[in-house]
C-alpha cells in the first residue's frame, strides 16, 4: 500500500506539469506508467532545484547533492513505512522502479550532473560542449524509457540518444528568448561567431539576420539528429511505438514552426496545443519505415 501511494504521488507530479511531450501518457503501456512517473518526478524536482533562482547557487548545489545521496540510498529505503513527504514518496517509488526494471543508477547520476551544470554554466563554447550537456540531461531519459520497457539494445539506445538530443536542442531554440532573459545561452559561441552574431544584438530584444543565420545553422544540425534517431520508433513494439512516433513528430513540428517563423522567438514562442493532436495522430498513423520524414 505504501508503495502504491508513493507511485500515486509521482503520477500526480507528472500530470501537474506542462511539457511539450506528455509524460506517462495513455499511449504508454499501463505497466510502464508508474515507473516513468517515478523517473519523471525525480528529474522534475531536481530540475526545479537547479532553476530556483531565488536561492543562491551554493544552496541549489547542496539540494542537488542531497538529492543524489537520497538516490543512492533509495535501494535500501523500506517501502513498508509511511512516505512522510513528497521526497520520501519519490524515492520509495524510484527505488522500487530501479529494482524491478534493473535500471542503472549511473543514468540518474548523469541527470544530476547536468542539473548541477545548469547552476554553474551559462555559456557554451562549442557544439560538442552543448552535445555533452545533452548527453547527460536528455539522453538518460530515453535510455531509461527503453529499459523500463524491457529493451537492452545498443542500436536502439544510439537512436534514442539522437532523438533525445534533438528534442533537448529543439527546446533550447524554442526557449531561446526566455533563456537569454535568464542570463543563459545554449548557442555555442563558435557558431555564433561564425555568423557574426553578438550578444549586443540580442540586447535589442529581437533576432537579427546574424542570429537568424546562427539559429538556422543549429536547427539544421538538430534536424539531422532527428533523422538519425528516427529508427527508435521502428525498433519497439506496441503502444510504446506510437508514443515514440508522436514524440518524434511533435519535436519536429516545433522545430518546423521555429524555422517557419524566421527564428524570431522573441516575438513568438512556438508550442504545441490541442489543435496539433489530430495532425500528430495522422502523421503517426501514416509513418513510413524509411529514412525519410513522415
Amino acid at each position: 500500500m505504501v508503495t502504491s501511494a508513493a507511485y500515486a504521488v509521482c503520477l500526480r507530479i507528472a500530470r501537474e506539469h506542462y511539457e511539450n511531450f506528455p509524460v506517462a501518457s495513455r499511449l504508454l503501456p499501463r505497466a510502464m506508467r508508474p515507473h516513468i512517473a517515478a523517473v519523471y518526478a525525480f528529474a522534475r524536482i531536481a530540475d526545479d532545484f537547479a532553476d530556483e533562482g531565488s536561492r543562491p547557487a551554493p544552496e541549489r548545489l547542496a539540494l542537488l547533492d542531497d538529492w543524489g545521496s537520497r538516490l543512492h540510498a533509495s535501494g535500501s529505503r523500506k517501502a513498508d513505512r509511511e512516505t512522510g513527504d513528497t521526497a520520501d514518496a519519490v524515492f520509495i517509488a524510484l527505488g522500487d522502479t530501479i529494482q524491478r526494471c534493473g535500471l542503472r543508477v549511473e543514468l540518474f547520476d548523469d541527470l544530476l550532473s547536468a542539473f548541477r551544470q545548469d547552476v554553474l554554466v551559462k555559456r557554451y563554447r562549442t557544439w560538442d560542449d552543448v552535445l555533452d550537456y545533452c548527453r547527460r540531461s536528455a539522453n538518460p531519459v530515453g535510455r531509461l524509457v527503453l529499459n523500463i520497457a524491457g529493451y537492452r539494445s545498443a542500436d536502439l539506445e544510439a537512436s534514442s540518444d539522437a532523438v533525445c538530443t534533438a528534442l533537448q536542442l529543439t527546446n533550447f531554440w524554442q526557449d531561446f528568448a526566455r533563456d537569454w532573459a535568464d542570463g543563459r545561452l545554449y548557442m555555442p559561441a563558435d557558431i555564433a561567431a561564425a555568423h557574426r552574431a553578438t550578444e549586443d544584438q540580442l540586447a535589442r530584444g529581437r533576432i537579427s539576420i546574424e542570429w537568424q543565420r546562427a539559429l538556422a545553422d543549429v536547427a539544421s544540425r538538430t534536424r539531422a539528429l532527428f533523422d538519425r534517431g528516427r529508427a527508435v520508433a521502428d525498433g519497439v513494439r506496441g503502444r510504446l511505438r506510437w508514443e515514440l512516433r508522436a514524440t518524434w513528430i511533435g519535436g519536429v513540428r516545433i522545430l518546423e514552426r521555429i524555422e517557419h517563423g524566421g527564428f524570431d522567438v522573441f516575438q513568438d514562442r512556438p508550442a504545441l496545443g490541442w489543435r496539433d493532436a489530430g495532425a500528430i495522430a495522422w502523421r503517426a498513423w501514416r509513418w513510413p519505415r524509411s529514412t525519410g520524414r513522415p
